[in-house]
């Protein structure tokens, strides 16, 4: 399941960011906002009757870096898993084995990526707050990114639901971006099947993008947030029949009704090479943090 993201912008250069890394102290979040939407309105609620709580994880069991490793067992199914994981935190999560080409490798960028979980991931406790750390870098010697994707097994293959996460980019620098998204279990099943929500470069905006089920040609909306990575929010995909919304720290940003997908997906936590703007250059590096993960089925 090698993620193939073709990012389509109306105007050349959105997603370009400043050129000097940014740097922030490690620090808890604070607490995430009032879940309201652009009118005012109430968001959509995970109480609601059709959504059930699936799975959840503040991140409190610690795994040093390194562990997120031999991934190569059962890929792309929800019985994949990283043998060198502690039992508990194996059951839940997986991420993309060694050596699997990121999107700008597939896609023959000069300056691409590979995915190397073992040297990318670990989980540990800032000031008492359990976060999933993901750290993308490049070699001093120049050679490819080293690029992270983690999945929730048990948000794999579900048709419909939501799916929800707390994050900053506490270092950013050009070239590193994520595409956190639903990606179909069948690619020849439910052609153009993707949502991606956050998406960008991780020193520039986020954005997000509905892609329209069997059109042709890559066909989607795409919707701009004007938020930064570099600041702590909460990001949701609500996906229900007929629609897809994206909610940023309880407000809806986007919502599209055109070609929902209607197919099993999984929700995929990835994070690679730019694919716009500045390469990442020799001997740099910019890292993610996940305060939390939650997944709702829908029924």
């Amino acid at each position: 399941m090698r993620r193939l993201i073709v990012v389509l912008l109306s105007t050349a250069g959105l997603l370009l960011g400043g050129c000097a890394p940014v740097r922030t102290a490690a620090q808890s979040p604070p607490a995430p906002t009032a879940r309201v939407s652009g009118s005012g309105e109430a968001a959509p609620s995970s109480g609601s009757s059709h959504f059930h709580l699936l799975f959840e994880d503040d991140f409190d069991t610690p795994v040093p870096k390194g562990d997120f490793a031999d991934c190569a067992h059962d890929v792309d199914t929800p019985q994949a898993y990283c043998a060198d994981l502690p039992a508990s935190v194996r059951a839940d999560w997986w991420a993309y084995p060694s050596g699997w080409p990121d999107t700008a490798s597939e896609d023959g960028y000069r300056v691409h990526g590979s995915y190397d979980p073992a040297s990318d991931l670990w989980i540990s406790p800032v000031d008492g707050d359990g976060q999933l750390h993901v750290r993308l870098w490049r070699s001093a010697a120049g050679g490819p990114v080293h690029s992270a994707a983690v999945v929730p097994k048990k948000l794999m293959d579900r048709t419909y639901g939501k799916f929800e996460e707390r994050f900053r980019v506490s270092r950013a620098a050009p070239g590193f971006k994520g595409a956190h998204m639903l990606w179909p279990q069948d690619d020849n099943a439910c052609p153009n099947c993707e949502d991606d929500f956050a998406e960008g470069d991780w020193d520039g905006r986020i954005w997000g993008y509905a892609h329209h089920q069997g059109m042709a040609g890559g066909a989607q909306d795409q919707y701009t947030t004007g938020a930064t990575w570099t600041s702590w929010h909460t990001t949701d995909i609500v996906w229900t029949p007929g629609s897809v919304e994206f909610l940023l720290d309880g407000k809806v940003v986007g919502r599209s009704t055109r070609g929902v997908p209607d197919q099993p997906m999984s929700w995929i936590i990835q994070n690679e090479s730019a694919l716009n703007g500045p390469s990442a250059a020799p001997g740099s590096w910019a890292q993610l943090d996940i305060t939390y993960v939650k997944g709702w089925s829908y029924s």
